[in-house]
């Protein structure tokens, strides 16, 4: 009986042990669906542009001659929007790797002011802060700062599906452009104009959107001066800085005009 009675005691604080687990466990898994149900509804807008952008995003891939694994690879690893679309330039020209990469830190530089104004949101997310860092774009951090989360929902589980969810509609996206280009029997001649179209139409929206075009003349001054001063070849990283350093510079002027 004295034998018994420390494996009953035994046997009992194991069997609480894995009790307490289990419940931990089914506690965390309402944790992660309650975050994952709260972030959905703000990424739904997200969802159906990144679908259509990834998808113009595969099939030009497709058309300049990398196969849809390649898309489906580079929303996957760079997850970087407009970075792709240049990379796909980029993977085709002759091997320039200073130039490429002083082309996508100058593309990529907002991300700076982006990480700084996360600092505190962001802080004492643990294992989730170096993914989340990773996945940053625009639009997951337009949600991260402007919205939050439900009550009794978790901050940082939250800001961690915007971001995931973010990324997945991207890669779907680029995912069916690069199958549907691989698959569907059409000339894909000419789908090489789609970077210059999308961004053509951006910069429609902003010059009606906004009274005040000092950006937008900036960066055509600019890349037009660099243009015509160094060619076609070599005008692209020097136009970019040009930008970037013109903006920083009449930074004040810029933002009381747009106040106005």
């Amino acid at each position: 009986m004295s034998r018994r009675l420390p494996l009953y005691k035994t046997s009992r604080v194991l069997y609480d042990r894995v009790t307490h687990e289990r419940e931990v466990s089914a506690m965390d898994a309402h944790k992660l669906r309650r975050a994952l149900r709260a972030a959905f509804p703000h990424t739904i807008p997200i969802m159906v542009s990144f679908l259509f952008l990834g998808m113009t995003y595969g099939l030009y891939a497709r058309a300049s001659g990398l196969g849809w694994q390649w898309a489906t690879a580079m929303s996957a690893l760079v997850f970087g929007g407009s970075l792709e679309f240049v990379a796909v330039s980029m993977l085709m020209a002759p091997f320039a790797p200073l130039q490429t990469f002083l082309l996508a830190f100058v593309i990529q530089a907002r991300h700076l002011f982006y990480g700084l104004s996360l600092l505190d949101r962001y802080r004492g997310l643990g294992a989730k802060k170096p993914y989340m860092i990773w996945t940053l774009c625009d639009e997951t951090f337009s949600i991260n700062v402007s919205t939050d989360p439900p009550e009794g929902v978790d901050r940082g589980w939250f800001m961690f599906f915007i971001s995931l969810l973010d990324q997945l509609y991207w890669i779907t996206g680029a995912t069916l452009g690069g199958l549907l280009g691989s698959m569907l029997p059409f000339d894909t001649a000419g789908l090489d104009f789609i970077m210059t179209a999308m961004f053509t139409v951006f910069l429609t929206e902003q010059l009606l959107k906004e009274k005040r075009h000092g950006p937008a003349l900036i960066g055509a001054g600019a890349a037009v001066g660099c243009l015509v001063l160094l060619g076609a070849d070599s005008f692209m990283i020097p136009a970019m800085a040009a930008i970037t350093a013109l903006l920083v510079l009449f930074r004040g002027p810029i933002e009381r005009g747009l106040e106005e």
